[in-house]
C-alpha cells in the first residue's frame, strides 16, 4: 500500500508537470499560427493508450512513462521526422517562422516550469506559512554521534556558524549546506574554528545509506523508545517515553551526556529522576557492567521538543502579499542550490554520481502518506528542477534548440537541417545513457539493499 500511495503522487506530479511543459510549448505554436501535430502525455512507440484528434492536432497518452511531447510541423525533434524535412517549408511549419518566435515556442515549457514552481511556493507559504528550528536556537550545539560527522571533525557541543561563509538559518537545512559547501565555521569552547568540507563528503553520505538517517543532530533529551527484554532493568517501573532528566542528583540535559555518567556506575543500582508527562519521579535502575541501561533512546519531533523547553521554534504566517517574495526567495534558493549539486554530480572526485537516481528514486521522495503540502512542496521542487535541466545545451533538450535559435539570431547563419538532424541524434543518445546511468544507480541501490 506504501508504494502504491508514493506511486501514485509521482504519476500525477509527474503528468502535471508534463502536461503544463507542453502546454507551454503548444500555446505560443499556435499563437504564432504554427501546426501541431501531436499532443501527448508519456511517449506513444507504436501505439497509445489513448487519442482523440480535435481539429489538426491528435491528443493522447502514450505507455512509456518517460516525458511527453508536442510534435510541432517542421521541427527537428525526437519524432526524426525526415521525410517532412526533405519538403519544401510551408507557411504553417516552425522552420518557416522567425527566430524570435521560434526562441519563443522553445522556451514556453522552461517558462511554464519556473512560473509554476515559483507560484506553488508563494501559495504554500500562505497556506501553510514555515515552520522550522533556527540554527541559532541551537545553543548548545550539535550531537556528534556518526564517524562521517567525526570525520568532519565535529564533536557533540560544536556550534554551527556559517557554511562557505553563509549564516546558516535552519537547522533542518544544514545537511544540504553541507551537501553544497566546501568549508564551515564553528563555535567550540568559545574558540571559532573553519574546518574543510572534504571533497568526497557526497560519496561518503551515500556509503552509508538511505536509511542511516541525517549525519547531525540537535542534542536531544534521554527519552526512552522501549526496553530490552534480556535487560537488568526489563521489571523496572522505568515506560516508554520517559525522560530521564537526573541520575543520582546528577542533570541530565541531554542524552549525550547519559554515558558519561553512567560509566561511574557500573554494576551498581542507581536513582534515575525521570520526567513523565506532567509528573517527576524516582526510579531505581540498574546499570550493566559495560555502564549501559539497557534501553533503546528514542528522538523526539522538534514541535515536542519545543514543548519541552529545549528548542525555541520559528513558526513564520504569511498574508498573500508578503508570501510573493517568500516564494521567490525559496524558489531562487532551491534553483541555486540544485545548480551547486549538479555541478559536484559532474566532478568524479566528489562521488556525487553515486546519489544520481531516476524513477525509483525520484518516486521515493513522496511520503507514504498523503500529505497535500509534501506532495506541493516536491512538486514546486521537480518543476524548477525540470526547468532547469531543460535549459540545458543539449542538443535534444530545448535548451539545444535555444542555442542553435540564439546562434542564428546573432550570426544570421541558419544550421542545416542535417547538422540538426545528426545533433538531435547526439542529444537523443546522451539522455538516453543518462537515464540508463541514473535508472541503473536505483538498480544497484536496491540490490544491495536486499544484502543488508
Amino acid at each position: 500500500m506504501e508504494i502504491l500511495i508514493k506511486a501514485s503522487q509521482f504519476i500525477l506530479s509527474l503528468s502535471l508537470l508534463i502536461v503544463l511543459h507542453e502546454l507551454g510549448h503548444f500555446i505560443p505554436a499556435k499563437l504564432f499560427k504554427t501546426r501541431v501535430e501531436k499532443f501527448y502525455l508519456f511517449f506513444d512507440y507504436k501505439f497509445s493508450i489513448f487519442k482523440k484528434k480535435i481539429g489538426e492536432t491528435v491528443y493522447g497518452i502514450g505507455w512509456i512513462p518517460l516525458g511527453g511531447y508536442v510534435k510541432i510541423s517542421g521541427m527537428i525533434d525526437e519524432s526524426m521526422d525526415t521525410e517532412q524535412m526533405a519538403l519544401p517549408p510551408q507557411p504553417w511549419e516552425f522552420r518557416s517562422k522567425p527566430a524570435w518566435q521560434r526562441l519563443i515556442i522553445m522556451l514556453g515549457g522552461v517558462f511554464v516550469n519556473f512560473v509554476l514552481g515559483i507560484f506553488i511556493y508563494i501559495m504554500l507559504m500562505w497556506a501553510y506559512g514555515e515552520k522550522y528550528l533556527p540554527n541559532e536556537n541551537v545553543k548548545d550545539g550539535v550531537w556528534v554521534e556518526n564517524k562521517l560527522a567525526e570525520n568532519l571533525g565535529l564533536q557533540t557541543g560544536d556550534k554551527i556558524l556559517t557554511v562557505d561563509g553563509q549564516k546558516v538559518k535552519k537547522f533542518n537545512g544544514l545537511s544540504l549546506e553541507f551537501i553544497n559547501g566546501n568549508k564551515y565555521e564553528i563555535e567550540r569552547n568559545g574558540q571559532v574554528l573553519e574546518q574543510e568540507i572534504p571533497e568526497d563528503f557526497i560519496s561518503q553520505l551515500m556509503d552509508r545509506g538511505k536509511d542511516a538517517g541525517a549525519f547531525l543532530y540537535p542534542r536531544y533529551p534521554f527519552t526512552i523508545g522501549g526496553i530490552q527484554k534480556d535487560s537488568l532493568n526489563a521489571s523496572s517501573d522505568l515506560k516508554k517515553r520517559d525522560i530521564i532528566v537526573a541520575i543520582n542528583g546528577t542533570p541530565i540535559n541531554y542524552y549525550d551526556e547519559a554515558k558519561a555518567v553512567l560509566s561511574k556506575y557500573k554494576n551498581q543500582d542507581i536513582t534515575a529522576t525521570v520526567k513523565r508527562g506532567n509528573e517527576t519521579k524516582e526510579v531505581v535502575l540498574k546499570v550493566s557492567n559495560s555502564g549501559n541501561l539497557g534501553v533503546v533512546f528514542s528522538t523526539i519531533p522538534f514541535n515536542d521538543l519545543e514543548k519541552l523547553g529545549y528548542y525555541d521554534l520559528a513558526d513564520i504566517e504569511y498574508s498573500f502579499t508578503e508570501a510573493i517574495p517568500a516564494g521567490l526567495k525559496k524558489s531562487w534558493k532551491t534553483l541555486t542550490d540544485y545548480m551547486k549539486q549538479l555541478k559536484k554530480i559532474f566532478n568524479p572526485s566528489t562521488g556525487a554520481y553515486k546519489g544520481l537516481g531516476g524513477f525509483i528514486s525520484i518516486g521515493s521522495i513522496f511520503p507514504s502518506e498523503w500529505s497535500a503540502q509534501s506532495f506541493w512542496e516536491i512538486t514546486a521542487f521537480l518543476s524548477i528542477m525540470l526547468g532547469f535541466m531543460n535549459l540545458l545545451p543539449i542538443p535534444a533538450l530545448d535548451g539545444g534548440h535555444v542555442v542553435f535559435t540564439l546562434w542564428e539570431m546573432i550570426t544570421g547563419r541558419k544550421p542545416g537541417d542535417k547538422f540538426l538532424e545528426y545533433a538531435q541524434v547526439v542529444g537523443f543518445i546522451l539522455l538516453i545513457a543518462l537515464l540508463l546511468f541514473a535508472n541503473g544507480n536505483d538498480v544497484y541501490r536496491w540490490i544491495q539493499s536486499l544484502g543488508n
